[in-house]
């Protein structure tokens, strides 16, 4: 069997387990609930991310973006992800646009894996 690499899975073990010790044998679903509400708030941010990217767009949109995916990424365990999110808004605050459209694209590409495991850990699927 060949050796897994934990630092290649977009999410943290370890906190996914703390998250899960909050609701004890999964009485009232909260993991599933936690995913479902940050995957719906991809689905509000990451336009307004895109639409901020584009001709007219802002680096403030960016940063508040950055800034409202890096902790809630944190929480379900999407370390690297958070990571990039920190850089962003780190980047936009500091109005440093000659990195910025390189690591929002590293951002977008480690929150598709971060995206697609916490899609798989669901019990109800959308």
């Amino acid at each position: 069997m060949p050796y897994a690499d934990p630092s290649n899975d977009p999410l943290d073990a370890d906190a996914l387990a703390r998250l899960r010790e909050l609701d004890p044998g999964d009485a009232n679903g909260l993991l599933d609930r936690v995913i479902a509400a940050y995957l719906n708030s991809l689905d509000r941010l990451l336009p307004e991310l895109n639409a901020a990217r584009g001709p007219g767009g802002t680096l403030d949109t960016v940063r508040q973006v950055a800034h409202t995916l890096k902790s809630s990424s944190a929480s379900l365990g999407a370390l690297k992800l958070s990571r990039h999110c920190a850089e962003v808004e780190t980047l936009a605050r500091n109005g440093q646009t000659e990195r910025i459209e390189a690591e929002i694209d590293a951002m977008l590409e480690e929150l598709g894996r971060a995206r697609v495991a916490l899609s798989a850990l669901r019990k109800v699927q959308p």
